[in-house]
């Protein structure tokens, strides 16, 4: 856990963070109110006596009880990103295949958006995030990072653009100065999902377990590697269309 406290001239701080593993925990007349919990597992979590407000939850739902009532094919169906947002974590070889098949084919279709959009629109930013372009680039890092570096043993392709928390860690190869034209961002990131589908295409269920070494992260399970190489192209998929449509109405 890291804490971040008041300031000695009495000016207030960010609120404390909390990192790792927090299982079994039990919170008890806490007040969570607006509290943010982003990348983590609630499962089997069960929240009683409490008041839940203005709630907005953005999750991959299975067996959702609200007030003794299972909510969970109510939500589903009404979610535009599923089964996709389902499918992120297989566990079999061939779920692993469709998992990725599908992401290719909802990426083709935002490709084909973005190239119909004026020259330059994939280089706008929205409110400070990633262009379309720079989210290419991100994508090529996050496979290479988690993917193309510690499983095939290959290195990192220079136009690589990290998270912004992520800048000042040494990844060998990266330019962060370069600026590639969408053809060329497209170029390279088709490689490496090329890469990423020949590999699916041989994976074992024996292969699941073997460990892999992360740069920055650390030892992982191959298994989980491949869960963020999934997850990766689900999120940024979702901010690319936001972020698109958003450029496509000031053109």
């Amino acid at each position: 856990m890291t804490e971040q406290t008041e300031e000695t001239d009495g000016s207030a701080t960010e609120p404390p963070e909390f990192e790792g593993d927090l299982m079994g925990a039990v919170f008890w007349g806490a007040d969570l109110t607006g509290a943010m919990f982003r990348d983590v597992n609630l499962t089997d979590v069960s929240i009683s006596h409490a008041l839940l407000v203005n709630a907005d939850i953005d999750a991959t739902i299975e067996r959702l009880v609200v007030n003794g009532v299972d909510v969970t094919d109510f939500v589903n169906e009404r979610d535009p990103w599923y089964p996709l947002r389902a499918m992120l974590r297989p566990t079999t070889p061939h779920d692993m295949r469709a998992t990725w098949a599908l992401l290719e084919q909802e990426w083709s279709d935002t490709i084909s958006a973005a190239r119909a959009l004026p020259d330059g629109a994939v280089h706008e930013s929205v409110d400070g995030e990633f262009s379309f372009v720079q989210t290419l680039r991100h994508l090529v890092m996050a496979i290479d990072k988690w993917f193309t570096a510690p499983v095939l043993g290959e290195a990192f392709h220079p136009i690589g653009l990290p998270n912004t928390g992520s800048l000042d860690f040494p990844f060998p190869g990266l330019d962060l100065t370069s600026a590639p034209s969408l053809d060329e961002a497209l170029e390279v990131l088709g490689d490496r999902v090329a890469r990423v589908r020949d590999f699916l295409a041989t994976i074992t269920p024996a292969d699941f377990d073997s460990e892999i070494d992360v740069l920055e992260n650390g030892p992982h399970p191959l298994v989980e590697c491949m869960y963020t190489v999934f997850e990766e192209p689900f999120w940024h998929l979702r901010y690319a269309r936001r972020d698109l449509s958003v450029v496509q109405s000031r053109a």
